[in-house]
This record gives C-alpha cells, structure tokens and sequence, in this order.
C-alpha cells in the first residue's frame, strides 16, 4: 500500500475473480460459469474485421448504445427507457450500490451469495447487513419483509444455485413498497422465472442481468438493468458522470445479434439445463449432496472427503472448479457446467479421486490395526 492511498481503503478486501489460465487448453475450465458454447452465429459475422467497421473504432462509441438498448427493449417487452446498459452486470452493480443507499446506508443481501456485494459497500461506505439463509441455502422470503434499506437479492442465488419463485420475490416487493428491490439474474435463463414481469406494478424493482451467461459474451462485458424509468435515470445520472462511453462499439453489435437470435439462444440454454441434471444425477449416484440449481452451475459436497481436498485433488488432473474457504460452505465446490464430454472427464476424475480417497483409508484402517 502506498502512502498515498486513502485510508478508507486500506483495509479493502477486493473481490477474487476466479482462475483465470494463461496457456487455454492445457485445463479443463469449470470454475467461472463461462458458457460452454460459442455466441449466437451473428455475433461472429458482426465481428468480421472488415475496413469499414475497423474504421469506425476511431470514433467514439454511441453513449446511449441506442441499437443494444433497442434490441434489449423488443426482447423484454418494455420500452427503452426501461433499459440500460453496462460494461458487464458489475459496474451497473456497482452504480446501484453508490446511488440506491438510503440515509441509513444500509443494503441487505444474504449472506451466502455474491462475494462482490460487500465488497461495493465497502467502497461506496454502505453498511452490508447480511442476511443468513435458512439450513437448507435458501433464501426466506420473510427476511427481508420490511426491511429497512436497499435490498439486493441474487436470483438464482450463487454460489448455491437455488431460486426464489416469481411469488416469494412479489412477496418481497410487496412488503417493501418503499425500498428499493434489486434482483441479480445472471443465471436466470438456466431455469429459473425472471422477474421482468413484475415491472408493470412495482416501480421499487431494479432487474440485473449480463450477457456473460446465457448469451455466451463473457469476454464482451455486457450488463444491461431494466426498471421503472425513473429508477433508470438515476442509473443513467451516475454512468454519465462516471463513464459516458462504457460500451465499445463491437460490444455493442456483438450483444445486439445475440439477443436477437432467440433459437440459438434456447438451444444453448436448454443443453446446459440438460447436462446440469445429469451431472447432478451422477454425482448423487456417488454419495455428493448436490443443491437443487437453477444456474448454469452445481454446488456439491462430497461425504468422503471435504471441499478443499476435493478441490485440490481435481486440480492435480488439470480441472479446475472453484471452492470457497468460507465459513457454512467451505465443505462445497461450486462446478461450471461445460460440454458433455468435459462432465465426463470430471465425473471420471471424481470417481478415481474416490477409489483413491478408499484405498487410503483402508490403508490407515490396516495400519492403526496392526498397532493395536
């Protein structure tokens, strides 16, 4: 830390991104919900580097991004200015954390969820008031009945995968006429129910979603938020006093054909929803409790082993998942679903990593044995 830095800060925890190689290929990749699949095909025909479109990167990009605002507005049903757009869901998260504090500061969001929240309210001096999950990671509703504060709800919730119904997030909204709601569906499009639809109604609901998902642009850094317009404009108030043009220009045409392409997009979504159940189904099959997901992701647990072990034994065979070495879930590994043939390589890796964990204790079993 320098001498210069600004001690509100020198305490900071920043947010850990997960693993992120630097030779692709050598590794299977299942620890940051990346999509298996490639975009939609006119994402690609956009992209082509033609004279034309090299040409226009000389040129600031559309501070509105008027065509991906449109697209996004025809998708949902809503008018455009109901949307907004971001350099990927983060920043417009971040937007929300520094407009939506109310005079008390406080923002809720559960206690087991995205590890970026607090984060935000350490930077922008909210008051994090973190709310646990019930035994079995999910969310209650009543919780957050008549909070008094901004409230902030991954849905479906990670690293757990487990979604609120469209009826328990009403709920929410119903009991908080005068907070405002934020619901995060960055997975929702693997299963569960978006809360779009409640818009017409609640001027208190501020919906968050990205294209990194479902839509396979991760590396594109698109985030749009959809809401009541008024609650827009404050979003739109503090980009344009931050960062007007937070959008490049091939961001924009890449997410404009991706969200156009609503085929593409059901199939790939319906694959990963697919090989997501199977693979639940086969790590049951070898003793793992295996959270109920909505996401393009699992959270498991092993009985024969805990999450580290686990972790570290799937590293040494060139996969990578992501464990936390947090309290409540620290026996846990969160695992991106990939392609078929990458879950059977895992499922593979996992049965010889337990063969192995077998053989070992009977080992010590023989051992401690011989010494009585």
């Amino acid at each position: 830390m320098s001498r210069f830095l600004n001690g509100r800060y020198g305490g900071l925890e920043p947010y850990t991104p997960g693993e992120q190689p630097k030779v692709p290929g050598r590794l299977i990749k299942l620890n940051t919900n990346e999509n298996p699949y490639p975009p939609a095909p006119g994402v690609s025909k956009v992209l082509q580097w033609d004279p034309e479109t090299a040409e226009q990167l000389k040129l600031y990009s559309d501070p509105e991004a008027a065509e991906l605002v449109g697209a996004i507005a025809e998708y949902y049903g809503l008018e455009t200015h109901q949307v907004m757009v971001g350099n990927g869901s983060d920043e417009i998260l971040a937007f929300a954390f520094m407009a939506f504090q109310p005079e008390n500061g406080r923002i809720y969001f559960p206690e087991i969820s995205y590890s970026f929240y607090p984060v935000y309210c350490d930077i922008f001096g909210a008051k994090g008031m973190k709310v646990p999950l019930r035994d079995d990671f999910t969310v209650c509703p009543s919780d957050y009945y008549g909070a008094e504060g901004t409230i902030v709800i991954t849905n479906p919730n990670a690293p757990t995968g487990m979604a609120l119904s469209l009826g328990e997030i009403e709920s929410i909204l119903d009991a908080n006429r005068n907070q405002l709601v934020i619901i995060d569906e960055a997975y929702v499009d693997f299963g569960g129910e978006s809360a779009v639809s409640l818009l017409d109604g609640h001027d208190n609901l501020l919906v968050v979603q990205t294209f990194s998902k479902s839509r396979s642009l991760a590396g594109a850094r698109i985030g749009f938020a959809m809401g009541h317009e008024d609650v827009i404009a404050d979003l739109n108030k503090i980009k344009f006093s931050f960062n007007p043009y937070n959008l490049n220009r091939l961001s924009i045409l890449a997410g404009r054909e991706a969200i156009k392409d609503r085929e593409y997009f059901r199939e790939t979504c319906r694959k990963i929803i697919e090989t997501r159940e199977s693979l639940a189904a086969e790590l049951r099959e070898l003793g793992f409790e295996v959270l109920p997901s909505k996401a393009n992701f699992v959270f498991a647990r092993s009985g024969h082993m805990g999450g580290e072990e686990y972790f570290e034994a799937l590293r040494q065979r060139n996969i990578i998942v992501r464990y936390f070495k947090k309290p409540k879930i620290d026996d846990f590994v969160r695992i991106t679903i990939g392609t078929d043939e990458e879950m059977k390589m895992l499922i593979r890796a996992t049965k010889e990593i337990l063969d192995e964990k077998l053989r070992q204790e009977k080992r010590e079993g023989m051992t401690k044995g011989e010494k009585s």
